[in-house]
């Protein structure tokens, strides 16, 4: 699989175990990993950051293995996704510290071009997620006020 802006082809990968039960050392239930999660949600933190903090610090390796669901679904299920996507979050805040930086230092050409690339992805992921309905159809990504979508 080509990389979008880049001639590389990427190979590299994770696998995830083949053995879809938990493992048996874990002494957590699903009502306890459901109420941490939605603690965790409710101080801030995405579901990537809930996810690597169930890992190093809880001891839970995967929680679909463990609760049956995702941790985005259980945080669907208690109302506490996140309104834009995390993908596309990250994206727009990486435009907003470019554009920051593109305002300090005018002649860097390199900035500007990459802006470019990163707006391309952003309009391209955006259309993606109207078309499965996790953005609403009259979402626009605006340059002017990305900072608003970027807290």
């Amino acid at each position: 699989m080509a990389k979008m802006h880049n001639k590389k082809k990427g190979i590299s990968r994770s696998l995830i175990p083949f053995q879809r039960s938990s493992p048996v050392w874990i002494e957590k239930n699903f009502e306890k990993v459901k109420i941490l999660i939605c603690g965790l949600a409710k101080k801030g933190l995405g579901p990537s950051q809930i996810g690597i903090y169930l890992r190093d610090c809880q001891g839970i390796p995967l929680t679909k293995n463990l609760t049956g669901k995702k941790i985005l679904r259980i945080l669907k299920i208690n109302g506490l996704s996140p309104e834009i996507p995390e993908d596309l979050f990250f994206l727009i805040k990486k435009a907003i510290n470019v554009r920051k930086h593109l305002e300090r230092s005018k002649k860097d050409k390199d900035s500007k071009f990459r802006l470019i690339l990163i707006e391309s992805k952003i309009h391209r992921l955006s259309r993606y997620y109207k078309k499965v309905n996790r953005l609403p159809k009259n979402w626009k990504y605006d340059s002017q006020n990305a900072s608003l979508y970027g807290k």
